[in-house]
């Protein structure tokens, strides 16, 4: 049976610090959109063009800047950062159920490995040699954890993740399901013609707070170890190559492909279907917009983009004619600027 999860408006208040215009002993249960609000539920306004459902909404209490608050037909929360607001109080509505402490009868446990007394290990679950689950770690159902592995406390990992060996995942980590970590990297030489496998000698090592979306893959290093720094957000379907380095608090959209041996800085957001080739040097605050494709060092912080938008096939075909006669006009307006220059 679901917790009936019913919170004073004022302690909601409180809890965020917020500032409360309105009646504190208002009853709330849950969070909805301005326009499927209603009573007994908190709405948020973060995105100015959804202003306008403001007049309309019937939720309990609006989570809103100040510069945004006049008018507003019902109770206010004011915060400068009202996402971040409606961010925090969504843990307090979560559905999803709360796992018990202890190993699950079905769950395969190597004698050597050491789970804490507090830990929740699911059904089918593989937990390898000498790996290491700390305290109050949930590991979901089918997840195998490789020999060695060590888990750091407070840290989540939803079922079906696989979990290779020597990983070192951080404290508070969530790791959705189908990811990989600690797969071996794309390494091959080459001789006459056929490819000879390389072993994959590196760990991979998640920082604290590190989020892998669903289905995601992290190769593990080469030799060195790929590492991905403290409090990034990686998204579903993103693969993530041997040796790669991403800086602490990146994010990155979904369908994102990174390259081997490149080094990515802090603070960096890379839009979906964003490619980075390797062996390259990105700088601290480098946002990319969706499907950008970077072949050289981005030695500056900035917004980057590469790709055309869509347009009608006959237009693009146009100008797909005239991209491939850049070349030749370039050389042809240097000529010209020769001769009036002479």
């Amino acid at each position: 049976m679901m917790k009936d999860r019913t919170y004073r408006l004022g302690d909601v208040a409180s809890a965020l610090g917020a500032e409360l215009r309105g009646d504190p002993d208002i009853r709330v249960s849950g969070l909805a959109t301005l326009q499927a609000a209603g009573p007994g539920q908190i709405s948020f306004l973060a995105n100015p063009s959804y202003g306008k459902y403001l007049s309309e909404t019937r939720a309990s209490a609006v989570i809103i800047s100040p510069a945004s608050a006049e008018d507003v037909p019902t109770n206010v929360l004011l915060l400068d950062n009202p996402y971040l607001g409606y961010a925090r109080l969504s843990h307090w509505f979560d559905p999803a159920p709360v796992a018990s402490a202890g190993i699950h009868p079905t769950a395969v446990i190597d004698p050597t490995a050491t789970i804490a007394d507090d830990a929740s290990i699911g059904p089918h679950v593989v937990v390898e040699a000498e790996a290491s689950i700390g305290e109050k770690v949930v590991v979901g159902a089918g997840t195998v954890v490789g020999a060695r592995t060590r888990i750091g406390a407070g840290s989540v990992i939803r079922p079906r993740v696989t979990l290779a060996h020597d990983v070192v995942v951080g404290q508070r980590c969530h790791i959705l399901s189908g990811a990989v970590i600690g797969s071996d990297g794309f390494g091959f030489a080459n001789e006459k013609g056929a490819w000879q496998r390389i072993a994959q000698l590196g760990r991979v090592v998640l920082g604290n707070d590190v989020e892998v979306g669903a289905n995601t893959t992290i190769d593990r290093g080469a030799l060195d170890d790929t590492v991905i720094g403290d409090g990034v957000k990686l998204d579903n379907l993103i693969q993530v190559a041997h040796n790669v380095r991403i800086g602490d608090h990146s994010a990155m959209a979904a369908m994102v492909g990174i390259a081997g041996s490149t080094r990515i800085g802090r603070h960096c957001v890379f839009g979906g279907a964003s490619g980075v080739a390797g062996h390259l040097e990105i700088a601290d605050h480098v946002h990319l917009t969706g499907m950008t494709l970077v072949t050289g060092d981005i030695r500056e912080p900035g917004v980057y983009s590469s790709g055309t938008s869509a347009d009608t096939n006959r237009q693009w075909r146009k100008n797909a004619v005239r991209f491939r006669q850049l070349d030749v006009l370039a050389r042809r307006v240097k000529e010209l600027e020769k001769k009036i220059k002479g």
